[in-house]
């Protein structure tokens, strides 16, 4: 049997400190480094208005407007997450009570796009046109509280006009439906 020598195989890989030494790209990786702070950054910002209320539930997303005289006040959230309940408020003081009774109107987009479950305190009539709902409410003495419990089937954005009675200037509270 012949003899043959034996070679040593050659690593061509460069080694520091007996270890592999592994190439790098420094320009990739400041441009890498750059995007994941960028990242993070859009991370922080989403988070900030989510626990702000951006997207419901939280302070931005609570907001009230009132009537021109301050007969009439509306408390809501202008941003909801359809299918979860919600409250809007109506506050009305002593200038929206006559002859013992409020009438408030309600907008039509109260009750179809908001999905109105329930009036409390009940009404004692109800009265459909003019493009909503006017409810009349026996008031012993003012400031009378109206609650609408709200669960949007939907979303989409609603405007919501209320008044504190027939010919009354009304107030429009714009709510925002998110899915």
């Amino acid at each position: 049997m012949p003899v043959t020598a034996r070679r040593l195989v050659e690593n061509s890989v460069a080694k520091v400190n007996e270890e592999v030494a592994v190439g790098e790209d420094l320009a990739f990786q400041r441009a890498w480094w750059r995007f994941e702070r960028i990242v993070w950054a859009f991370f922080v910002i989403i988070i900030v208005l989510d626990l702000g209320g951006a997207f419901g539930r939280g302070p931005m997303a609570q907001a009230q407007v009132t009537s021109a005289n301050h007969s009439l006040s509306v408390h809501y959230e202008r941003i909801e997450r359809a299918g979860t309940p919600s409250i809007l408020s109506v506050k009305m003081d002593a200038g929206a009570i006559r002859d013992g009774q409020a009438t408030l109107f309600v907008s039509d987009s109260l009750v179809s796009g908001l999905g109105a479950r329930r009036i409390i305190p009940e009404p004692a009539s109800t009265r459909i046109g003019d493009g909503g709902l006017s409810y009349t409410f026996p008031i012993t003495e003012p400031p009378f509280s109206v609650r609408f419990e709200l669960e949007p089937p939907g979303a989409g954005r609603f405007p919501v006009e209320i008044a504190a009675g027939p010919g009354a200037a009304a107030v429009t509270a714009v709510v925002w439906v998110v899915p």
